[in-house]
């Protein structure tokens, strides 16, 4: 199949193809040699046959040759076609003519039976008629041999053409048969890693539906079992929140009392590990939405205004940091989404673009049309993330070292997870005026008008 991996031995279209084309090749050369020799058995016996009536066509001749001229005449009877006619002298009829080649003896019984004179091998029939004059009929038997391999030849011939044609008949109809897994193949290597859906099995041959059968168990399991984990991690966020929130209160509490100012200095250390387990538990449980939902929540979400309502909330962090935040272009796309999931990823890129971009730096945002596909860009002038550690950015729990900031690790997960969801895809590259930061990209569905 086209795009084989692996060794072309264990391709099963290759070793199909390849046993029956031997058995083809076999067969045309078993039937061609048996088909050889039996044409070359019925030329001769043909050719037998020629001689057979030559000579009864001669014996039965009422006259009979009586001078030298006449006897040489007929003597070269069919010479030029290599066929020979001589007499033979018989008891009491003297038959003397020049000597010419062949001169068959005169010992020669009446019949077929092949001869040597000199060189040469000849077929030769012998009759005698009613007045006693004795006829052969001969044909070398070189002639012979050619004539026959000719005339075997040309039966042979459409044999050995037939071989080579059904070949390429067969592996054009195994390549033809194996084209759907090819497909099935291509469809699968398509769908993106949260596509659990079954595979389907109608356009396969029948052979191959108890192995898709198998694999859509294989998946309905999978399936089952990564519901279980998000479930779990679900749950067990959302358990912990609240003894989370009643600690923060506490510390809340604590932190209106009179302390010395060494207890006030770990008070504030632990405030701030229970914010950042606050943080995650939400991130967790928004990871854990995020990958249980279907695309038959999705709906028409205006691209420009998710972004402002996501500004809303992170221009007192750019402010902060004297970043100037800002959109860039005028086109109001509509993308197909959930309206949540499209405010947390919109969020979560520009919140990471914020906090890794030095103070008084740039972070814009920009949207465009194209092909088709909406484009939204994320370009701030951070620390960029380095090539080799642009795809694993996107796992959960996956930070990059030296950048300075305090994290989860969960925000670009949340991202990926929510454009997998939505048919979306997230790249990661350099701006186009090449200066120091990165550009974050996500390609959008256009919603249908």
């Amino acid at each position: 199949m086209d795009g084989r991996e692996g060794p072309l031995t264990a391709s099963l279209q290759l070793r199909l193809s390849l046993w029956i084309s031997t058995a083809i090749l076999l067969g045309a050369a078993i039937a061609g040699l048996y088909t050889y020799h039996v044409a070359t058995n019925d030329a001769h016996r043909e050719q037998d046959t020629q001689l057979r009536q030559v000579g009864y066509l001669i014996s039965r001749l009422d006259a009979v040759p009586t001078s030298p001229m006449a006897r040489e005449r007929v003597g070269d009877i069919g010479f030029d076609a290599r066929l020979v006619v001589r007499f033979i002298d018989a008891p009491g009829i003297a038959l003397t003519y020049p000597e010419r080649p062949p001169r068959f003896a005169t010992s020669l019984p009446d019949g077929l039976q092949t001869v040597s004179i000199g060189k040469e091998n000849w077929r030769v029939f012998v009759r005698t008629n009613a007045k006693g004059v004795r006829v052969a009929v001969a044909q070398q038997t070189s002639v012979r041999d050619a004539a026959a391999r000719s005339d075997a030849w040309r039966t042979v011939m459409p044999i050995l053409f037939l071989g080579p044609v059904l070949v390429m008949m067969v592996t054009l109809l195994v390549r033809a048969m194996f084209r759907p897994l090819h497909r099935l193949a291509v469809q699968l290597g398509a769908r993106h890693e949260h596509d659990l859906g079954e595979v389907n099995r109608a356009a396969l041959p029948s052979e191959v539906w108890p192995f898709v059968t198998e694999i859509n168990k294989l998946i309905a399991r999978t399936v089952r079992v990564l519901a279980l984990q998000r479930r779990f991690i679900a749950d067990a966020a959302h358990e912990l929140r609240s003894p989370m929130t009643a600690m923060s209160l506490q510390a809340e509490r604590l932190a209106a009392s009179d302390m010395p100012g060494e207890a006030r200095g770990r008070l504030e250390t632990l405030s701030a590990g229970l914010s950042r387990t606050r943080v995650l538990l939400d991130q967790l449980l928004t990871l854990a939405r995020t990958q249980d939902a279907t695309n038959d929540q999705l709906t028409k979400v205006p691209l420009k205004k998710a972004i402002q309502e996501c500004l809303e909330d992170l221009v007192p962090l750019a402010e902060a940091k004297a970043i100037d935040l800002g959109v860039v272009g005028d086109a109001e796309p509509v993308v197909t989404g959930r309206p949540v999931d499209i405010k947390i990823l919109i969020k979560n890129l520009v919140d990471n673009a914020i906090r890794y971009t030095p103070a008084g730096g740039r972070v814009d945002i920009s949207v465009d049309e194209h092909d088709g596909r909406v484009l939204l860009d994320v370009d701030d002038t951070g620390v960029g993330i380095p090539p080799e550690e642009r795809v694993r950015v996107f796992d959960p729990f996956y930070r990059v070292l030296g950048s300075g900031e305090i994290g989860s690790g969960l925000g670009l997960a949340i991202t990926s997870s929510i454009a997998n969801g939505i048919g979306a895809t997230i790249t990661l590259g350099e701006k186009p005026d090449v200066t120091r930061g990165l550009r974050v990209r996500v390609t959008f569905r256009r919603s249908p008008p």
